[in-house]
């Protein structure tokens, strides 16, 4: 019995609802009919505004293109519109408002490309996880000082003496950020730079930001336990 060729199964490209004309994949509005599109699939805040996965974005530029499409989203153009384009200004104006919150900061910038990239943050990665092999020493240090600071202060220590013990704690915690930002604009310049990189190349420098943002994540939770203590001394 002669086997059945083999058939190629095609992707059917979207379609514009109010025109049925084929779209490129994330386009906002119909190239024939000029209509607004639903949102869709997406994902990429980084296509959303036509940008591409660069962790240096000129915030000027940044600013210019969410001004532009904040005004050809906006609800009020469209309250004669089709209840499906309605719809569509509000779903695009609001992923708008995210893709801006998310790619207008470092950090943020950072854990988004990590997310489409494959190796997004988890929910425990953001609170008091298990500590970085890094900063155990740090860690170690602050916990035993901020406990007998608890003590003291319960004994009825000086406040001032308390206070400048919590100041002389926090030096390190904070030395220990600043070489964490300079590594994560290190990390970050080195994946700019690897557009043409090959794909293991560029897996590790997802790796190292992903690490890096982690050990970030503990020393800011850090620095928050002792403001904490910092004001129980009221």
């Amino acid at each position: 019995m002669t086997p059945e060729p083999l058939t190629v199964r095609s992707i059917t490209p979207p379609e514009c609802r109010s025109c049925s004309a084929s779209l490129p994949v994330d386009e906002h509005f119909c190239p024939q009919c000029s209509r607004i599109q639903s949102l869709g699939r997406h994902g990429d805040y980084f296509a959303f505004l036509d940008l591409p996965r660069r962790l240096e974005i000129d915030p000027q530029d940044l600013d210019r293109r969410f001004r532009d499409l904040s005004r050809k989203f906006h609800p009020d153009f469209y309250y004669n519109a089709s209840p499906a384009e309605r719809l569509a200004s509000l779903e695009r104006s609001s992923y708008l408002n995210d893709a801006y919150r998310a790619l207008k900061q470092p950090v943020s910038r950072i854990e988004h490309l990590l997310s489409i990239e494959g190796l997004p943050l988890g929910p425990g990665d953001q609170g008091n996880a298990k500590v970085p092999p890094s900063l155990l020493e740090e860690v170690f240090a602050l916990n035993e000082e901020l406990d007998e600071i608890r003590d003291a202060r319960h004994s009825g220590a000086d406040a001032a003496a308390l206070a400048d013990r919590l100041a002389a704690a926090r030096r390190p915690i904070e030395a220990k950020r600043d070489e964490h930002e300079h590594a994560l604009a290190a990390a970050s310049a080195r994946w700019d730079s690897q557009a043409s990189a090959g794909a293991d190349e560029r897996r590790a420098t997802l790796e190292t930001l992903r690490q890096l943002l982690l050990e970030r994540n503990y020393i800011v939770n850090l620095l928050a336990s002792i403001e904490r203590e910092a004001a129980a001394h009221g």
